[in-house]
């Protein structure tokens, strides 16, 4: 048995909770605290040797997420509905998409945002264009 594996064996008592992928969300649990405490540790020392555990667990968080939190995919008209909502902005407000009416079109479905207005929007609400695309 190598030196490597034998000190492994001896210590895998004390790592082991942090060497799993998380299989349920107490074990996430787990591990995203693990990680918190691994960045406190570590700060901005990106040559820590602790960066190899960090970017495992980190890989094993975004997996778990990914596979029970999946982001939801956004139109450019569900972009721009959480926009005017969270601005509390009405379809009149948005005179570089068009008139209320042509808002109201896009709003509904009947009429898609054309590039000037993607353009538009990007810049009034200080966002990529990719955000309504």
């Amino acid at each position: 048995m190598s030196v490597l594996i034998k000190q492994a064996a001896e210590h895998w008592h004390f790592v082991s909770p942090l060497l799993r992928k998380p299989k349920n969300q107490a074990d996430y649990d787990v591990l995203v605290k693990a990680l918190d405490e691994l960045l406190d540790l570590i700060g901005e020392d990106e040559s820590s040797p602790l960066m190899s555990l960090v970017d495992i667990i980190s890989d094993w968080i975004e997996a778990y997420d990914q596979q029970h939190r999946p982001m939801p995919v956004a139109s450019g008209v569900d972009v721009l509905r959480y926009m005017m909502r969270e601005h509390g902005l009405s379809q009149s407000d948005l005179p570089g998409v068009g008139a209320q009416s042509v808002v109201s079109e896009i709003l509904s479905g009947k009429r898609q945002l054309n590039l000037r207005q993607i353009r538009w929007l990007a810049e009034r609400f200080a966002v990529s264009v990719e955000t309504f695309i």
